[in-house]
């Protein structure tokens, strides 16, 4: 069982997954069994959800920036069948995330799908966290359109950056887009500041993610079997993101520069936050 594992030993495990270790070579390097890993992993995935869920609040914010990320769990879309799907849920997943352009603070994240009705859903989610007007920058996608009025209304200054792709002569590659050829900034809500019309930080978070999360490589086998698996360290992600990495050119944490949190957090009050959420409950 989970609560055997020793406190170092949750340690060990948890900052190997952080890092961008698989689930395997978490067990190989810790000697943890990988059905312990992915107890532990639920259990605190469960845990930085709630306290994010909590404490990221009237979030003081000015440019926001959303964008959403590709990933599968069990298969891939085209693989879907209906034996796979009675098994549990299967296929392309998305991972809506918006962060802050200065803080870099990930104001809220959700998996789900690529439609308007989680686009929607998200972007109320982010607008509950924030506490003025603030500026919103996403890419060009369709369901946006329908989205941030649903979820902002009038109270946003939202503008789409568009990019403009050329044809590939030898025909589009496997994980590789077409050619961009420049980007169009476009006006949707308000009067939004073209000179802070920008995707460059969450592209990055993407970036960010898909190198410290080992559930994000492509072309491995790493992949998430089950979504709880996949939502739990996503959550995880995010938790060590937001409150124990240190930003390079912020010198403090996002939660610290958001003004959330008066302290770096280390991998221990992590794991702390299990026993915490079960005492709660």
């Amino acid at each position: 069982m989970a609560n055997v594992i020793s406190t170092a030993k949750k340690i060990a495990v948890i900052t190997a997954l952080v890092e961008g270790c698989s689930v395997r070579s978490t067990v190989r390097m810790t000697g943890v069994s990988k059905g312990a890993v992915l107890r532990l992993l639920v259990s605190v995935g469960a845990a930085c959800a709630d306290y994010q869920d909590r404490t990221i609040r009237n979030v003081a914010a000015k440019r926001v920036q959303v964008d959403e990320i590709w990933s599968f769990v069990g298969c891939k879309e085209k693989n879907v069948t209906a034996a796979k799907l009675e098994a549990g849920a299967c296929g392309d997943v998305w991972t809506f995330t918006a962060i802050e352009a200065q803080t870099k603070l990930v104001v809220s994240w959700m998996v789900g799908r690529r439609d308007a009705g989680c686009a929607t859903e998200f972007l109320q989610d982010v607008q509950s966290r924030l506490s003025n007007r603030i500026q919103l920058t996403t890419d060009g996608h369709k369901m946006y359109l329908v989205a941030v009025p649903d979820a902002f209304a009038q109270d946003v200054d939202y503008a789409q950056l568009v990019k403009v792709y050329g044809s590939d002569p030898e025909g589009q590659k496997r994980y590789s887009p077409a050619q961009c050829l420049g980007t169009k900034r476009v006006d949707i809500i308000g009067t939004p500041d073209h000179d802070h019309i920008s995707t460059s930080y969450v592209e990055r978070q993407n970036l960010n993610m898909r190198m410290n999360m080992r559930r994000f490589t492509r072309l491995t086998n790493a992949f998430s079997k089950k979504i709880e698996n996949h939502v739990a360290m996503i959550a995880l992600f995010h938790m060590h993101y937001n409150f124990c990495r240190i930003h390079q050119t912020l010198r403090v944490t996002p939660a610290m520069e958001a003004g959330i949190s008066q302290h770096a957090w280390s991998i221990h009050d992590i794991v702390a936050l299990g026993p915490a959420l079960m005492k709660a409950a």
